[in-house]
């Protein structure tokens, strides 16, 4: 099976199962939150289990990011990446993203070869 990016609307058993592997500090409401209002939940999903997942607040024409993570055992293999190039189509009213930044050099690595650039303590691509 090919790898899809999906936008999630419900949440179904499994795929409360495969997001809490890939958020083990999170709850059900978490996600939940993630798919009301001006919110959307972004999952890379391959024979119908995620393998990755993004949050996503949504304001007119800018887009933040939250909680960007793949799994332990898929990292390294161009989820994230497809991850990030798939939910940008998906959303060409979007000009401007953001993300908060971290101190973590692999997240740095894997933010810039996604095209972003670090300005003070946010990712940022327009």
């Amino acid at each position: 099976m090919k790898l899809t990016i999906q936008k999630l609307t419900s949440l179904s058993a499994q795929d409360l199962i495969d997001l809490a592997k890939i958020w083990p500090a999170q709850t059900e409401s978490d996600w939940q939150a993630s798919l009301q209002n001006n919110r959307a939940l972004f999952a890379a999903v391959f024979n119908e289990r995620i393998l990755g997942a993004v949050k996503i607040t949504l304001n007119g024409n800018q887009g933040e990011l939250h909680d960007l993570l793949v799994r332990d055992v898929t990292r390294r293999r161009g989820v994230g990446l497809y991850l990030m190039e798939d939910l940008q189509a998906q959303l060409p009213q979007v000009r401007s993203w953001t993300m908060k930044a971290d101190n973590d050099a692999v997240t740095a690595a894997f933010m810039q070869a996604c095209g972003f650039v670090r300005e003070e303590d946010v990712w940022k691509k327009t």
